[in-house]
């Protein structure tokens, strides 16, 4: 079902179908690195700031007419730029919030640790739900929820959804037919990225993915990258 953005049809003059871009939001603020989550407080950074410029300027011939965003800053400052390009107010969905994580507050990446404190243990018996966050099939009923309501919005349009990194690759992953539990190295979802969800009437015919930031992206946060010390911190998304 994947096809590359550049292949999916513009919308404009075809008002059988709707285009529905869920980004995720640019670079944080975050020099502690902590799995900042639902939290208030973490705003983009300045290169955060020109991812969002970035993927606006890529939207600006797109036939937009609808932008929400998560309630959380990051997401509000990422939708900020692209709802003003195409002259539009911008939307608040709490469907969109970043999944609940206990960890929350915490830092919890590679080599600090984490999985050696036996207090941690009891969060983590479980992958497949996850034990430690919001189940993958919750997420999943509220993100498609989002994106069906922006669908009605946008009918005939395009839509612009900021959300968060998890969220994200869970519902596309629904989408896709693939297992819900997975390995967070290998997420496709990189920092203002955005994956395409094409419908035809009301069903979902295409998801594309597409990556217009990716040289602001810092090699180590790239999909695919390898852990780097120091580096590899689940900071939230």
């Amino acid at each position: 079902m994947t096809t590359p953005e550049n292949a999916l049809e513009n919308t404009s003059g075809n008002k059988d179908l709707t285009v529905v871009h869920l980004m995720r939001h640019g670079e944080v603020d975050n020099p502690d690195g902590v799995l900042y989550g639902r939290l208030d407080g973490y705003h983009l950074s300045e290169l955060g700031r020109q991812m969002a410029d970035r993927v606006a300027e890529h939207l600006a011939s797109r036939d937009v007419t609808h932008v929400v965003a998560s309630p959380l800053e990051r997401a509000q400052e990422t939708a900020t730029p692209i709802a003003k390009v195409h002259g539009l107010d911008l939307a608040t969905d709490a469907r969109l919030l970043e999944a609940e994580n206990v960890f929350q507050g915490k830092t919890f990446g590679v080599g600090d640790g984490a999985l050696r404190r036996p207090e941690n243990w009891k969060h983590l018996v479980n992958p497949f739900k996850p034990s430690w966050g919001e189940p993958y099939v919750d997420q999943v009923v509220r993100m498609m929820g989002a994106l069906d309501a922006a669908k009605d919005a946008a009918r005939g349009h395009e839509a612009v959804l900021v959300s968060h990194q998890l969220p994200i690759w869970i519902v596309r992953s629904y989408v896709e037919r693939r297992r819900l539990w997975h390995d967070p190295r290998k997420r496709q979802c990189t920092l203002a990225s955005l994956t395409t969800f094409t419908y035809q009437g009301d069903r979902i015919v295409s998801v594309g993915y597409s990556e217009p930031a990716i040289d602001l992206v810092p090699a180590h946060l790239r999909a695919g990258a390898k852990p780097v010390q120091g580096k590899g911190k689940a900071f939230g998304a």
